[in-house]
Formats: C-alpha cells, sequence, structure tokens
C-alpha cells in the first residue's frame, strides 16, 4: 500500500467514526424529544380528565343550588 492509500484509509475511518457517533447522537436526541412529547401528551391528558371532572362537579353542584352564593343585602 502506498502512503496516498493508507492516507485515504485512514481519513475514511475518522470520517465513519464520526458519521456513526454523529448517527448515534442523533438518535438520542429523537429519542429523548419523543418521550417528552409522550411526557407531554400524557400531562395533557391527565390536565384536561381534571379540568373535566372539576366541570361536571361545578354542574352537578349548581343544580343542586349548593354552588350558588347570595349576598346579604347592604344595610346603609
Amino acid at each position: 500500500m502506498s502512503k496516498a492509500e493508507q492516507r485515504n484509509g485512514d481519513l475514511r475511518r475518522a470520517a465513519e467514526a464520526l458519521w456513526s457517533k454523529n448517527k448515534k447522537r442523533n438518535e438520542e436526541v429523537l429519542t429523548a424529544k419523543e418521550n417528552e412529547r409522550r411526557t407531554d401528551a400524557l400531562k395533557t391528558a391527565r390536565l384536561r380528565e381534571q379540568r373535566l371532572e372539576k366541570e361536571a362537579a361545578d354542574k352537578k353542584a349548581a343544580v343542586k343550588g349548593i354552588g350558588t352564593s347570595r349576598r346579604k343585602p347592604a344595610t346603609p
């Protein structure tokens, strides 16, 4: 092998190592983003469920008349 071929081989190996390192890093970033998206989706679903339960409870209380507060007339 000539020095040029050896140099080209060394450069190719270095480029391939850099490529695989970048590929692995990109996969890790994409995995982290996907996990974050799932976490946000679960949080949103949980909060939506809590809001709907509260609205239903408020509506039920309003129907029963429990939630309505009447103010006393102001006395001068």
